[in-house]
């Protein structure tokens, strides 16, 4: 008896040591190991529930890969249907897996459907697309409303059309010094604003940058970068050179008789025409001439830019508060009005577009174009009145040609809304490279020449490089944080 448990105590105790070293083994190799069954079981239990998937859980699985975005209800030719390399929407992957709103997609169906989830990963035929659809979210996200657009716009361009009124404020101190160098400062810093919201605003827009994603800001400010150069070096060079030269003709023992410009018989017109003397402004046989005139005689005879016509118009000496006869003013005055009216009419249709795609582009083009148009409404104001206009009229038509911009706002505003504004962007980016280079930076030259005559040659060269900085440093800067500024 004994004999025969012997064994079986044996037995049991090597099938103790068994279990006992496979149990060792089992702990020394880890938990198990992961199978295929496993990846599938996690998605179907992370996205549906009892083992099935229904269609919208699927289509959550789907916008997670960023799959399934196209656009829904196309209508394509049947060579496009079938390119496979298109990103595809979610309706008509399901489609083609034959799946309806009421399907509950299993694990063997769920199995047939991960090759077409695989070959647009691979095809990353959805990622453009997906990138188009956020833009367009942002885009319509960004939009303001139609409130802040008007409303917005419409202040601006009133705060713009009000410098048309400044004119009349300045007329006593046109002969001043500090007058001419704070010209001066407007007109570069006209040049400077526009001349950057163009490089930096008008122009990327109208191709479509983002600043923030495309990083052309720092390209656009070495083009800048590039025109002060060479206005920078050529000032200092015609400093140098006039210094040089007067100082070679400093002994001459010839007087040279320089003759007076025409800017300065024009101002000296303006003088008389202010004073009220304008006896010795036209010759005696230019009055013996007129007076003998027939009355239906319409010629005129020119002294400087204005006629005669426009000096017999400002005899009065109540000129500056009487009215002057339509018919008495020069062709000259009604030239500016109309372009004038027209240029402002650019100017709020850019404004309006701006508006459309952000508050802040509306209002950094009306910071631009509001540095624009003081100097220039002054010097239109001058020039109305050369023309033979009364203050009274001046101001009027001034003002009026100013409204212009209100219209101009109206269909930028329409135009931008209803329709593509870069085509509006790419027109005022023109306009103002035109303006700041071919208008207004001969008129900055113009004036330096003449402060430069009566007094020193280093102040207005300061002066025009504090303009054209500044303009530069408030574009640069509104573009640089134009995410971090929020208005409205």
């Amino acid at each position: 008896m004994k004999f025969h448990q012997a064994p079986q105590s044996l037995l049991f105790m090597l099938l103790c040591f068994l279990g006992t070293a496979s149990r060792a083994r089992a702990s020394s190799l880890g938990p198990p190991a992961i199978t295929a069954a496993s990846f599938l079981e996690d998605l179907m239990h992370h996205y549906g529930e009892a083992d099935t998937l229904t269609l919208q859980q699927l289509k959550a699985l789907l916008n997670r890969l960023d799959v399934g975005v196209g656009r829904d209800n196309i209508t394509q030719p049947e060579l496009e249907q079938r390119n496979l390399s298109r990103c595809f929407s979610s309706a008509d992957l399901f489609a083609a897996h034959n799946f309806s709103d009421q399907s509950r997609i299993g694990r063997s169906e769920f199995q047939e459907f991960c090759p077409t989830i695989l070959q647009q990963l691979d095809s990353r035929a959805c990622t453009l697309e997906n990138q188009e659809n956020e833009e367009d979210e942002q885009t319509e996200e960004g939009k303001p409303s139609a409130v802040e657009v008007w409303g917005y716009g419409l202040l601006c361009v009133t705060v713009i059309s009000l410098c048309s009124l400044v004119g009349a404020s300045v007329v006593p101190f046109m002969k001043k010094t500090f007058y001419k160098r704070l010209l001066l400062y407007f007109i570069a810093l006209a040049i400077g604003t526009l001349y950057s919201n163009a490089l930096f605003q008008l122009i990327p827009e109208a191709f479509g940058f983002n600043p923030l994603e495309d990083y052309y800001v720092s390209k656009s400010a070495v083009v800048f970068g590039g025109f002060y150069l060479f206005f920078f070096t050529e000032k200092i060079l015609k400093m140098l050179l006039k210094q040089k030269d007067e100082h070679h003709h400093g002994h001459s023992h010839y007087v040279s008789e320089t003759l007076p410009s025409k800017k300065d018989q024009e101002e000296g017109v303006t003088e008389k025409l202010q004073n009220g003397d304008l006896d010795h402004m036209i010759p005696q046989h230019l009055n013996r001439d007129l007076e003998g005139k027939a009355p239906g005689m319409d010629e005129k005879v020119i002294v400087g830019s204005l006629s005669v016509q426009d000096l017999q118009a400002s005899q009065s000496a109540c000129y500056w508060i009487k009215g002057v006869h339509y018919s008495d003013i020069g062709t000259l005055a009604w030239m500016i009005t109309l372009s004038d009216g027209l240029h402002n009419f650019i100017d709020g249709l850019a404004i309006g577009a701006s508006f459309t795609v952000s508050v802040f582009q509306g209002i950094s083009t009306s910071v631009a174009i509001l540095c624009e148009e003081f100097p220039h409404e002054l010097g239109d104001f001058v020039i109305l009145l050369n023309a033979g206009m009364s203050i009274q009229q001046a101001l009027f038509f001034n003002f009026l040609s100013a409204c212009c911009c209100y219209l101009g706002l109206a269909f930028g505003i329409l135009a931008g809304s209803h329709f593509s504004a870069n085509w509006i962007f790419a027109l005022a980016g023109g306009m103002f490279l035109y303006i700041a280079l071919a208008d207004m930076f001969p008129e900055m030259n113009e004036v330096c020449r003449e402060d430069e005559r009566s007094g020193s040659i280093l102040i207005p060269f300061v002066i025009q490089n504090l303009g054209l900085l500044t303009g530069f440093t408030i574009m640069l800067v509104l573009t640089m944080y134009s995410g971090q500024i929020q208005i409205g």
